[in-house]
């Protein structure tokens, strides 16, 4: 059983790899940089010290660089007890695959899925009750993600895994900080 969803997992990143062009190679290089997302990453510091001021918004700054730091982290960790092969490395496939980028880490859970949703599914929960276009941060993960199966250096169940991931440890972070932010700041 568990064979047959690796297999499937290869030909449909084989298939979604596929469609990719020469003409969209640099855009969905661009999108994988995580640097080229800092204008987003600087519009969620600036709402939070907005919304919180500096007090509170120092906190929460902080809390989003930890929070950042221990999603990469535990994804690395995740990624050492599996050692999955990045599809780029799999001898079974990377000779049908479109690879862009050649990355030697393993595969076993996207990174880029799992951080991007972390941060879009705190940042969401943070300010969705003052504005109401935050839903649109949920772009940010659904293409930072998709761009790691375009460049062919992740299977889709790592994206999944990672997204899911993603969203467990950004809901429970919001949690957190909500509990420590009411001991902390009264009027909260």
């Amino acid at each position: 059983m568990f064979d047959i969803l690796i297999e499937k997992d290869k030909q449909f990143l084989i298939y979604l790899n596929s469609l990719g062009s020469e003409q969209w190679d640099p855009f969905w290089l661009f999108i994988t940089n995580q640097l080229n997302w800092a204008p987003l990453f600087l519009l969620i510091i600036f709402l939070i010290f907005k919304k919180f001021g500096w007090k509170k918004g120092g906190f929460l700054f902080l809390f989003v660089i930890l929070l950042v730091a221990f999603s990469d982290q535990f994804t690395n960790m995740i990624r050492g007890i599996f050692e999955r092969l990045r599809p780029n490395n799999d001898t079974t496939i990377n000779s049908v695959l479109r690879t862009l980028i050649r990355p030697q880490s393993y595969s076993f859970t996207s990174g880029h899925a799992t951080t991007s949703t972390v941060f879009a599914v705190f940042s969401y929960l943070l300010f969705r009750d003052r504005y109401k276009y935050i839903k649109f941060i949920f772009i940010f993960p659904i293409l930072f993600a998709y761009s790691r199966l375009y460049l062919g250096v992740h299977f889709p169940i790592d994206i999944l895994t990672g997204a899911t991931i993603g969203s467990i440890i950004g809901y429970s972070a919001f949690k957190l900080q909500h509990f420590l932010s009411s001991k902390l700041f009264k009027e909260y």
